[in-house]
């Protein structure tokens, strides 16, 4: 989910404690150009600039529009850390995507990963099986780990509901971390008396219930300021706003 309209974030959380927040950004502008390093950087500091100081970001891809050979240097210059995406659809397309996380290690080191995710919502479409996408994760694991990154989490994020779904355990089994997405506005909840929170809760812990023991990365969230009502849904920046502050702000306080 890239709209412009979504207020989202990606975070680890465990019950304890917040490692990183921070924004899902695309890899283009507005005007649907690909993104220079010039325009990662100014990305970068107009975060660090909000209130809470986000020094990260979760990219969905590596290879598309150059991601990570323009987000990178962009990243290591401004202290800014990237949760990698590695788009796993078409298998040429995955091999490219491997490749340019691989020439950014290589060249960048790894100290600006915060991990790497493998595949977004794939399981949500039906596009692939989970068999083949635990096969993925294992093949980015083992690259990265070739090249002294082995400690680096490797991932996938995806739906709550694709993650709830046993038909898709074995990449439960698979990855260091689950990438939960979860949107209350999606399942047609109302954001008033705290409607939408309770039903973003409900989906955490059914998601925390199937982990395995590992850990549940918030990965996407947030309420759109336009578009249309999902029945009591309704996008507005009022109800944006009222969102942001019942579920990130209290996400923030962990």
């Amino acid at each position: 989910m890239k709209s412009t309209t979504l207020l989202a974030l990606a975070m680890a959380i465990t019950s304890t404690s917040a490692y990183w927040k921070g924004f899902n950004l695309a890899a283009t502008n507005k005007n649907n150009q690909c993104k220079s390093q010039a325009d990662w950087e100014q990305d970068f500091h107009l975060m660090a600039k909000l209130p809470g100081h986000f020094n990260s970001a979760r990219l969905y891809a590596s290879s598309d529009c150059n991601t990570l050979a323009n987000a990178v240097p962009a990243a290591v210059k401004t202290g800014t850390k990237l949760l990698v995406g590695v788009w796993a659809e078409d298998d040429t397309h995955f091999e490219a995507e491997k490749q340019a996380l691989l020439e950014a290690i290589q060249q960048h080191g790894h100290d600006w990963i915060v991990a790497v995710s493998v595949g977004s919502e794939d399981l949500y479409r039906g596009d692939t099986t989970a068999s083949k996408l635990a096969t993925q994760i294992y093949d980015v694991r083992g690259m990265i780990g070739s090249l002294g990154a082995g400690h680096k989490k490797v991932g996938h994020v995806d739906t709550w509901t694709a993650w709830v779904d046993g038909a898709n355990a074995a990449v439960i089994e698979a990855v260091d971390f689950l990438g939960m997405d979860g949107y209350p506005y999606f399942q047609n909840v109302s954001i008033h008396n705290g409607h939408a929170k309770n039903a973003f809760w409900e989906s955490m812990h059914a998601t925390r219930a199937v982990a395995q023991g590992k850990k549940v990365w918030l990965t996407e969230t947030g309420w759109p300021v336009s578009g249309s009502d999902m029945g009591p849904a309704v996008p507005s920046v009022k109800n944006a706003h009222t969102y942001w502050k019942e579920v990130a702000c209290q996400l923030f306080k962990e």
